[in-house]
């Protein structure tokens, strides 16, 4: 066996080492797996995700305490959500561990669940990451209860909320963004270009997935997600997709065509599948 291949089982060796250090803080309900590292996708530079469910916060000399010994370590980042980073001493994995609190989760489900909220992009990336997460240790049997709840079927009222939200965006608002590439590439400012492509994306993929009725896998090999579980895509999406983001960066390499061509798609795929929004429709 190549050490790619044996890699899922040392990686969730060590998980499960590190949330057996974890089950035993009294503020710790549940500890669970997931991320790019247990995907179909997992490659030899996926890490460990680890997401720790509490109670309350874990002091940080705890969260240091269940690191020790790795030769680099980031306890405290919470430029996203709070958590830490750190190279597994043993093995070399990285580990990266979030920390959520329960009802705070509790509260993201019946977000897109229950009420039906959309976002700018990404909209139900936290159910995805509850329903393909692998429990390690699971006290009162809360995550188990949470993850039942994540597999209810797709709300309708969350799918069309999703789309109304992001699909003007594209290029219908005044403010779209493909007016704003438009702006960008006429001012030659290709920082505001990029930016714009990457927004434009997002919603993109997030009218895609809500269209397919499947809650968003994140912002990682999306390409590769849709076309494994997307039923419904735009003709020649990957290739659109791929030339659009070549464009980036490249005077008068078409980008404006491009993004065009690639909404296009989106609006074709819309309209034969009658989900256009409302005040959108012919």
């Amino acid at each position: 066996m190549s050490p790619k291949d044996s890699k899922p089982s040392v990686d969730l060796t060590v998980a499960k080492r590190i949330a057996k250090q974890f089950a035993s803080l009294p503020q710790v309900e549940a500890v669970a797996i997931s991320g790019s590292g247990t995907s179909e996708f997992a490659d030899a530079n996926s890490d460990i995700d680890l997401y720790v469910y509490v109670t309350d916060d874990i002091p940080l000399e705890l969260r240091a305490k269940i690191a020790a010994g790795a030769p680099r370590a980031e306890i405290g980042n919470a430029t996203w959500e709070p958590g830490d980073e750190w190279i597994d001493a043993e093995t070399g994995t990285s580990v990266d561990v979030m920390y959520r609190h329960m009802r705070w989760m509790e509260e993201q489900l019946d977000r897109v669940l229950v009420h039906h909220h959309a976002s700018v992009g990404y909209s139900t990336c936290f159910w995805y990451n509850v329903l393909h997460s692998r429990a390690l240790f699971d006290r009162s049997g809360w995550f188990a209860d949470l993850q039942r709840r994540a597999g209810q079927p797709y709300p309708q009222g969350l799918r069309q909320a999703i789309i109304a939200k992001n699909y003007p965006l594209s290029r219908h608002n005044q403010s779209s963004y493909l007016h704003q590439i438009e702006l960008a590439e006429e001012r030659n400012d290709p920082v505001s270009v990029n930016h714009r492509v990457a927004a434009l994306l997002a919603s993109y993929f997030d009218v895609l997935f809500a269209l397919n009725e499947l809650p968003h896998p994140g912002e990682k090999r999306l390409i590769q997600h849709a076309k494994a579980s997307c039923s419904k895509l735009p003709h020649d999406m990957e290739r659109l997709v791929t030339e659009l983001l070549a464009s980036v960066g490249n005077a008068d390499d078409g980008i404006v065509a491009r993004a065009r061509s690639l909404l296009d798609g989106l609006d074709e795929l819309l309209v034969r599948h009658k989900a256009l929004p409302q005040d959108r429709r012919p």
